[in-house]
């Protein structure tokens, strides 16, 4: 098995195994609350179902999509995702009311039973945009090349992100756009340019709305305020301490049961480190790992410049957001409201990651063909060997190869009459 068979395996091995543990955890976080809301404890893990049933689909139509014909679908993607943002944030602003306000929020679009989330799909336009400019212009040598149009976009999507308000989602939008201008190579000191311009942004964003505001400030002392501001931070820490090596038991939990809020969803690796301890906190580290070296070693073997910054986007965006994710729950970074990938409820997420490592998985698999065309190669000249060698190549200036075979012959006579 090569490199890129075995990188390939692995992101299908791994994002399989993050599904498959996410619907089981789901089910432990929400069973109880289910039950006692609507007499089903099945509920969120029937819908999971149905949500990670259409990303497998997704993924595996994707992974036999030509990668290459993504390239005309990124503008018309953008321009559907900017639309549906726009649906979110501007027509409340003129009293029309589209989509529900959920806990202070506008991020869902009702379709009927279920709901999408315009951000998620974002994402994956943006990714496609940048990674098609970034092949066909090559690495931004200066901010001014940056900005346009990469930098102008970004902007662009994580105004009306912001708007929602989502933070979470626009700081996952900047941490797949670097990934991506780090394997295209841009310089060190326009990378530093561009990040001190967005951490001054998030800065400034989060200054200028309240409850993000007391967010941070709860994260540097949530026992401060302990029942208010910091009641995630320090239910999310008790949850993650009291499991200790090996945790209490899948299912026996209490940090689920009206203590941790949005225990399935963002906080959902809290219940991880309770139910099963280190070991299973470990084992969810090692998984998104795994991932990442696959996903960036398929990106560095790829010779096509777009799949290249496709496969590192895809990657970038998923550990990245898992980064986060379990850094705010274990109490070193603040809480942003980013989901668990693969792990957290959610249909939108779900069904549009995997969606994305499909489009990895076709890369890879492009990769292979040309070892695979290689390895033929050598079965191909055994059998013409076996069939006698191979077919006589033509002489010089025409003729048959009856002729061909003869000259010598023809050589040889002709000389012994010249003598």
């Amino acid at each position: 098995m090569n490199r890129g068979q075995l990188a390939q395996r692995i992101l299908v091995l791994v994002t399989l195994s993050l599904v498959a543990f996410g619907l089981v955890m789901v089910y432990s976080a929400t069973s109880a609350a289910a039950a006692i809301g609507n007499g089903d404890p099945m509920t969120y893990l029937k819908r999971q179902g149905i949500y990670a049933a259409l990303g497998i689909a997704l993924m595996l139509a994707a992974s036999r999509l030509d990668n290459r014909k993504l390239r005309l679908l990124a503008p018309p993607l953008v321009l559907v995702a900017l639309g549906l943002c726009a649906l979110l944030v501007l027509p409340p602003l003129v009293g029309i009311e589209l989509a529900p306000e959920i806990k202070g929020a506008r991020r869902w679009i009702p379709l009927g039973p279920a709901s999408f989330q315009p951000s998620e799909l974002a994402k994956v336009a943006l990714l496609l945009f940048a990674a098609m400019v970034l092949a066909r212009k090559g690495a931004p040598r200066t901010l001014g090349e940056l900005w346009r149009p990469i930098g102008l976009l970004t902007c662009v999507f994580s105004a009306l992100i912001l708007l929602q308000p989502d933070l979470g989602t626009t700081i996952s939008l900047v941490l797949m756009l670097a990934g991506m201008l780090v394997v295209a190579g841009v310089p060190t000191r326009v990378l530093a340019a561009a990040g001190g311009i967005a951490v001054t942004v998030g800065l400034a964003a989060i200054w200028v709305e309240p409850y993000r505001r007391a967010r941070v400030l709860s994260f540097l002392d949530p026992w401060q305020d302990a029942q208010g501001s910091g009641f995630q931070n320090v239910q999310a820490i008790i949850g993650m301490g009291s499991g200790g090596l090996t945790g209490e038991g899948l299912g026996h939990g209490i940090q689920k049961i009206n203590y941790l809020p949005e225990a399935h969803t963002d906080m959902i690796f809290a219940i991880v480190g309770e139910e099963l301890g280190l070991v299973g906190t470990a084992a969810v580290i090692a998984a998104f790992g795994a991932f990442a070296f696959a996903g960036f070693a398929v990106a560095l073997r790829c010779r096509n410049p777009f799949g290249k910054l496709v496969a590192a986007g895809v990657t970038s965006l998923v550990c990245g957001q898992a980064a986060v994710n379990l850094a705010a729950v274990m109490g070193i970074a603040p809480l942003t409201g980013i989901p668990l990938p693969f792990v957290s409820y959610g249909g939108s997420s779900l069904v549009i990651l995997l969606g994305a490592v499909g489009i990895v998985l076709n890369i890879a698999g492009d990769e292979r063909a040309p070892e695979k065309r290689a390895a033929r190669r050598p079965a191909l000249s055994d059998r013409r060997r076996r069939n006698g060698g191979p077919r006589p190549a033509l002489a010089r200036g025409g003729g048959s190869p009856a002729r061909a075979r003869g000259g010598g012959d023809v050589r040889r006579v002709a000389g012994s009459r010249r003598g």
